[in-house]
């Protein structure tokens, strides 16, 4: 069966003073119904972009240089503007991480939600409107419907950006760092919502964060980004325990732990590379402490090391033997 989202070899280019620079260098993943497929890695690593590429949402100085985007048998590259607006929402939808940058604050939560339904949808816009504040457990919903974002709390907001985005039932939702503004007791209840939405729905979502912890919660499999490429992907359990590449070790050995008996937090030395000037053969080469001159000459493929799906792209990486 074909995934619900294909992507394959996706490049994206920004345009300035200095002409073109690459940002998203050979993006590949699938997303299958009903996972939960999380992109990580710090900030600057590709991971917005690559949501808001795979959308298309994109300002007038990026571009798509190469590549597909697979969703329900259209690649979405091949697309005119036109088409691409209405295949968003319909087939894939995105749920952004400050909810008050896509809520009207003019508007009643009410029409808001209900204006994102589409003409041919078979219930009675209010009904649809009421199952999707259900959907999203939000209480109360026949008073709530008439009040504005700003009568409602961070977590309150993000469900309702939620609601708004399932209102089409789209196949996939991405979610771009939707628990970053809420506190922790708000997060755990919006984190059990999502997946009782998911399951209730099947539709495959996509989760952006740098929460390693909630990913370890809530994901299905993994991917880590670095320099706009896929260093790292797997099941997150098998990614967890074991990652194959130094820069995934050091995302892990950087959390904090009951056990850990260290006065000092571990730390990434160095910076994420300038996209104008990546180093030449691993993008990670200059920052990791067991580089070899290998790693400084020929960029890695990302290789498969199981039949588990687990990739990694790094010298050191070997495949699993077979039992």
């Amino acid at each position: 069966m074909a995934p619900l989202l294909d992507v394959r070899g996706l490049r994206t280019s920004v345009t300035g003073r200095a002409g073109d620079v690459q940002v998203l260098d050979g993006v590949s993943l699938t997303l299958d119904r009903g996972e939960v497929l999380a992109l990580v890695g710090e900030s600057g690593s590709g991971k917005s972009m690559t949501c808001r590429s795979i959308l298309q949402v994109l300002p007038s100085n990026v571009r798509i240089t190469e590549g597909e985007v697979w969703c329900d048998g259209v690649d979405l590259t091949t697309l005119s503007p036109r088409q691409v607006r209405r295949f968003r929402g319909r087939y894939i939808s995105m749920v952004l991480q400050d909810p008050s940058a896509s809520l009207n604050p003019m508007a009643r939560i009410g029409n808001q939600i209900r204006e994102t339904i589409p003409p041919t949808w078979p219930d009675p816009p209010q009904e649809r409107v009421q199952e999707l504040l259900d959907l999203v457990e939000i209480p109360e919903g026949g008073r709530r419907l008439r009040q504005y974002p700003h009568q409602f709390s961070g977590g309150m907001r993000q469900r309702v950006a939620s609601a708004i985005a399932m209102a089409p039932d789209p196949k996939v939702l991405i979610l771009d760092e939707p628990t970053t503004a809420l506190d922790v007791t708000v997060q755990a209840r919006y984190l059990k919502m999502l997946q009782r939405l998911q399951r209730s729905t099947g539709v495959g979502i996509i989760f952006v964060s740098h929460d390693l912890g909630v990913v370890a919660q809530l994901c299905d499999r993994v991917a880590v980004m670095y320099a706009g490429r896929i260093v790292e992907e797997g099941p997150v359990a098998k990614v967890f325990r074991d990652p194959e590449h130094p820069y995934t070790r050091a995302l892990l050995d950087s959390l904090p732990r009951l056990d850990d008996e260290r006065d000092r937090l571990a730390t990434i030395e160095g910076e994420p590379p300038d996209p104008t000037d990546v180093p030449p053969g691993c993008p990670f080469n200059p920052r990791c402490p067991h580089a070899m001159d290998r790693c400084r000459q020929e960029e890695p493929e990302l290789r498969l090391l199981d039949g588990r799906g687990h990739r990694a792209s790094c010298w050191l990486a070997e495949p699993e033997e077979e039992a």
